[in-house]
């Protein structure tokens, strides 16, 4: 199991904002999205009707780079994993209530189970530079 050091997570927590990358047929697809560090997992919230979350049932492994960009001064952290898509159930009540208190989208465009899942990254590699 991949564990994020202080400095990782302390990073990790002031951002909301990543980028995925996902493949289809061998061709990339990479999109920024919202996220949460949960008990060293990456939470992303999706649709079913995404190119996302079509790519990840036909194959669970993926990237995640999360980042601040200042020539000189990049901060950063790139995550491979596995996901676990989180559709209903006590896990994903505690996911969307963290979504929810985190991002005034959640609030102003709420959901509930079965209808938009959690993916769910369980790290397994990660890299990160410039963090001090």
């Amino acid at each position: 199991m991949i564990e994020f050091n202080q400095k990782e997570t302390d990073f990790l927590e002031s951002l909301e904002e990543a980028r995925i990358a996902t493949s289809h047929d061998d061709i990339p697809h990479v999109k920024p999205v919202s996220f949460i560090l949960h008990e060293n997992n990456i939470l992303v919230a999706t649709d079913y009707n995404t190119r996302t979350f079509s790519n990840i049932k036909d194959n669970p492994k993926t990237g995640i780079v999360i980042d601040i960009y200042k020539s000189g001064n990049h901060k950063a952290i790139c995550i491979q994993g596995k996901v676990e898509i989180v559709e209903k159930g006590s896990e994903f009540k505690k996911y969307y209530e963290i979504f929810h208190k985190k991002f005034e989208w959640v609030r102003k465009d709420p959901w509930a189970e079965n209808e938009a899942p959690f993916l769910k990254i369980i790290p397994n590699n990660k890299t990160s530079w410039g963090l001090k």
